[in-house]
């Protein structure tokens, strides 16, 4: 079957960072789909697995987390899905990845994918749906059905894969959302989205906040830099509200006061760790899959496909990784079929 991988961790801009290979087709264990993968999104985990190291594979390594395609074969213990349905899903950090025409993944992990989308609009969902419901509505206990209505939301790093689902959901949740976003194409992506207020993150947090009337927010996401922002968010944060995050911060935070004063709450979301570590609750996020489906079937939600690259190849592979690293991305990158 054609793949794209790596053996050794390269530049982005060098050829052999990603290649075209040939490689047997998967078997699938008890619980998992064979999935012939139609459509595929990048995200920043894949650029920070490639990420430059001196390790080198022996055997090709399949990067790729995020899919969309339909269910050729099944594993004996599998129940929620039969060969013919489509499917997305973002897949399993310790297994190969989605990168490749034909793909095992856990059915427990693995959703019925829209009705109303293609492939390539199916595609860009998966990884940001999870991560933005789980951040929302698992880690910091938000209620999806708007318990927390007329509270404030602010989203650092709005018009991103994972802000660009948070925004929606949030609105779903009746939720007040502030993103930030610092220039014109990325400002009017998240006010399409649904975002109440957009605020520029390259001037001070409470400034802008300032000129919305507000002096604080109950609830912070933040989807790109967490130690860039810790000062601003500890002097944001409502008394007992709560902080969700997503990046590791690259130096040691201080986690006392403000925080302890205002019995403010931090809460850690990887998408991974359901499949990672085999959890009782993996089926989780099939049912989450399941449920954005419906929605955006329902016309609530709509698809965070900004830019469709072509099909999926180690070229178009590699420019969507550099569009990636750039920092520059709005919604999500797709590549779909196969030369």
């Amino acid at each position: 079957m054609n793949a794209v991988a790596l053996i050794r961790y390269l530049p982005i801009d060098d050829p052999e960072s990603l290649v075209d290979v040939q490689l047997p087709a998967p078997t699938p264990g008890d619980h998992d789909l064979l999935v012939r993968v139609e459509a595929v999104s990048v995200n920043p985990v894949d650029t920070k697995v490639r990420s430059p190291k001196p390790q080198i594979e022996a055997q090709p390594k399949v990067l790729g987390y995020d899919a969309a395609g339909i269910v050729e074969a099944i594993g004996p213990a599998v129940t929620l899905f039969r060969p013919g349905d489509r499917v997305y899903y973002a897949g399993d950090i310790t297994r190969p990845g989605t990168n490749a025409q034909l793909h095992v993944v856990d059915e427990r992990i693995a959703g019925h994918m829209p009705e109303s989308l293609d492939f390539a609009q199916a595609a860009a969902l998966p990884l940001t749906s999870l991560t933005a419901w789980e951040l929302l509505f698992q880690r910091m206990r938000l209620d999806p059905d708007g318990g927390e209505r007329g509270r404030s939301l602010l989203v650092i790093a709005g018009a991103g894969g994972v802000g660009s689902m948070a925004i929606q959901f949030a609105k779903l949740a009746g939720l007040t959302v502030i993103a930030t976003a610092s220039r014109a194409p990325t400002q009017d992506w998240c006010r399409k989205l649904g975002a109440d207020h957009v605020i520029d993150h390259r001037q001070p947090l409470a400034a802008g906040l300032e000129r919305l009337g507000l002096s604080e927010v109950d609830y912070i996401v933040n989807f790109v830099d967490t130690d860039g922002y810790w000062q601003q968010m500890a002097e944001l944060i409502a008394p007992q509200g709560r902080i969700g995050l997503i990046v590791e911060p690259r130096r040691d935070v201080y986690v006392g006061n403000p925080l302890k004063d205002k019995s403010v709450s931090l809460h850690w979301e990887s998408m991974f760790t359901r499949s990672r570590n085999h959890s009782a609750d993996m089926v989780e996020q099939h049912r989450i899959l399941d449920r954005v489906a419906g929605l955006v079937d329902a016309g609530r939600l709509r698809s965070t496909l900004n830019e469709l690259l072509g099909p999926i190849n180690a070229a178009n592979l590699r420019e969507a990784h550099r569009r990636s690293e750039s920092g520059t991305t709005v919604g999500k990158l797709v590549l779909a079929g196969w030369q």
